[in-house]
């Protein structure tokens, strides 16, 4: 067994942290998803990262929070509005060791102090189970064209307590 991480931290997203969420975004997608997505899909998908300067624009247009281990990017994640993840997104070579229930934990706090009842996502299907685990009930299914390719993805929602935004755990 590898050893374990060093704790991760979240901070900002800061304009020079794009090169490198594009980077992590390429990888969640071509290394978790292939159970669920076709190789065209994945390529569709990872495509929308290829123009940095319009991924930037729409992480900066969010709320995004960048988990780091040893000051570097692991993984990220955005909150839109008040009451929806945008993206949620960590480095395969993190998949599994709570860096994503980090990165969620955050928003949901986050959309509580903002004043949202509830916080939803449209989670791909390979995200499904770690949504579900968390309290998110799947609400509709949807079919969404990225780049020419059709992906399927379910819109889940969680009803945020009052003890979201008081920081209990």
């Amino acid at each position: 067994m590898a050893q374990s991480m060093p704790r991760p931290a979240l901070r900002p997203f800061l304009p020079a942290d794009v090169p490198m969420l594009a980077a992590i975004f390429v990888a969640a997608i071509q290394e978790l998803t292939g159970d669920d997505y076709s190789e065209a899909q994945q390529e569709a998908w990872a495509e929308v990262a290829e123009d940095e300067a319009a991924f930037g624009k729409k992480l900066a247009g969010e709320l995004t929070l960048i988990a780091t281990v040893q000051n570097s990017p692991v993984g990220f994640a955005s909150l839109r509005g008040n009451d929806q993840i945008g993206m949620l997104y960590v480095h395969p070579s993190v998949a599994g060791q709570g860096v994503g229930a980090m990165l969620c934990d955050a928003l949901e706090k986050l959309a509580g102090a903002r004043g949202a009842k509830n916080l939803s996502v449209d989670a791909s299907d390979n995200a499904l189970d770690f949504f579900k685990k968390r309290g998110y009930v799947a609400q509709q299914r949807n079919s969404v064209t990225v780049n020419g390719e059709w992906l399927a993805n379910t819109t889940m929602q969680k009803t945020l307590g009052d003890g979201e935004a008081g920081g209990q755990q």
